[in-house]
């Protein structure tokens, strides 16, 4: 019996290490080594084409299907928002007190308090921004519309075979492809980290950072279009973007070298900073050093008037927002004085869905999702670089800069803070329409008086 399994043994064992063969060596000549030279066979683009295709055929598929069945298929909100002209507390409450005169306080200015507590949470334009983008067309993703894939049996069998090409071909390829990019990226920054400080090692360095991470663009099938490249940003500067992901670093680092800022980490992740921060001078603090304002401020300076170092990538909202707005910058990278390089990051919805909501996945979750997704497409506008001008705070320079990033991107520019995903309104913003509404009150008085 041993003498006839044996060769059946032999023979699965041959198949197995003809298929790793065959599986590496695509994966070495169509996407490694073009990731290596930063060159594309345009399979990626293609293959974009054809699935917007697959998505139009599909769409008219599920609108024959719901009339046949006579259902009625929901179309979301659009994702641009149709704002009011801004009217002042002040004039809303005297056109609210047209009919009568103007007296210190009117039991009808009760009405308008809570007219606007009902409007904010029926349209809160803040908590909306934390949860996914909703799409006008189904993308044969589940997770998108889980009822859809009902509507007719082509449909189903359409949505079938999609799981089986993204779980069983896609997920597999760029799975391997995550571990070369990573695996790569720490093995040779140690080695670089070996050379002593020079244009040799500055130069290895950059390579293997954009080798590494075009290695990684490719495991989430990343379409990238970059736009006005003139204005990439420059040693001495500063990069701002708006943060939609995880990834958004990974997306921009592919295209040009940055220095990173970030919390230092254990685990793998402080496994791949110690060996980044051997070839490059990233900056990473401590835990307990983040709080320290100045420290942070000082190391950040210290880094951006040295123009032999990468240009400082940092994403001033401080959590990631949903791809349809930008939120609040922090002040306080537009506290140092140097020139400030923005970058717009707008993400295609229809591929894949490239937003965290860190409240309710985890790092592995979320990787999972965008590996699982069709793709990741996105378009990437560097703008002209931009400095305080005479006379201009932190605070008035930082909301100039975020202005400029949402016109580009076709986001909507929100003046809330971004911290309210997980926190409470602060009383700030409480007291401030505390002393709009005095104002009102002292206001008709003293109009009182002096008639």
């Amino acid at each position: 019996m041993e003498s006839y399994l044996f060769p059946f043994d032999s023979l699965i064992c041959m198949l197995l290490g003809i298929s790793f063969t065959v599986w590496f060596t695509l994966l070495l000549v169509f996407i490694i080594v073009p990731a290596i030279f930063g060159v594309s066979f345009g399979i990626r683009r293609l293959y974009m084409k054809s699935l917007i295709k697959l998505f139009e055929w599909a769409t008219l598929r599920m609108e024959r299907g719901a009339k046949e069945k006579n259902q009625h298929l929901y179309k979301p909100y659009s994702n641009g928002i149709i704002a009011k002209e801004p009217v002042s507390l002040e004039q809303e409450i005297q056109e609210m007190r047209r009919g009568g005169a103007e007296p210190e306080f009117d039991m009808s200015d009760i009405f308008y308090f809570c007219r606007r507590g009902v409007e904010s949470i029926v349209d809160d334009e803040v908590t909306k921004r934390f949860t996914a983008e909703e799409l006008e067309s189904w993308n044969l993703l589940t997770r998108s519309n889980y009822n859809f894939h009902h509507i007719s049996t082509r449909l189903t069998a359409l949505w079938g075979v999609g799981v089986l090409i993204r779980y069983g071909f896609l997920l597999p390829l760029r799975v391997t492809l995550a571990f070369t990019g990573v695996g790569l990226l720490v093995v040779l920054t140690s080695i670089v980290g070996l050379f002593p400080n020079g244009r040799m090692k500055n130069y290895l360095s950059d390579k293997v950072h954009l080798m590494c991470y075009r290695i990684c663009v490719r495991a989430l099938t990343a379409i990238i279009t970059y736009h006005d490249s003139e204005n990439k940003p420059k040693n001495g500067g500063i990069c701002v973007a708006n943060h939609t992901s995880p990834i958004d670093v990974i997306i921009l680092a592919s295209d040009g070298c940055y220095a990173m800022v970030g919390q230092v980490h254990g685990g793998l992740m402080g496994v791949i900073q110690r060996a980044m921060v051997k070839a490059c001078p990233h900056i990473w603090f401590e835990r307990s050093e983040v709080k320290d304002r100045h420290l942070v401020a000082k190391r950040l300076s210290d880094h951006v008037a040295d123009e032999s170092k990468l240009p400082i990538l940092i994403f001033p909202e401080g959590t990631c927002i949903n791809n349809t707005s930008v939120m609040m910058f922090k002040k306080g990278s537009f506290e140092i004085s140097c020139t400030v390089y923005p970058v717009a990051i707008k993400y295609d919805p229809r591929f894949g869905d490239a937003f965290w909501n860190s409240s309710k996945f985890g790092m592995v979750n979320y990787l999972l999702h965008m590996m699982s997704s069709w793709a990741i497409v996105c378009s990437v506008w560097y703008l002209p670089p931009m400095s305080r001008m005479e006379g201009e705070d932190a605070v008035q320079f930082a909301n100039r800069v975020k202005a400029a990033i949402a016109r580009k991107g076709g986001l909507a520019d929100l003046l809330w803070d971004g911290g309210l995903k997980r926190g409470k309104v602060k009383e700030v913003f409480k007291e401030e329409q505390q002393k709009l509404y005095s104002k009102v009150l002292v206001g008709s008085s003293e109009d009182r008086s002096r008639s």
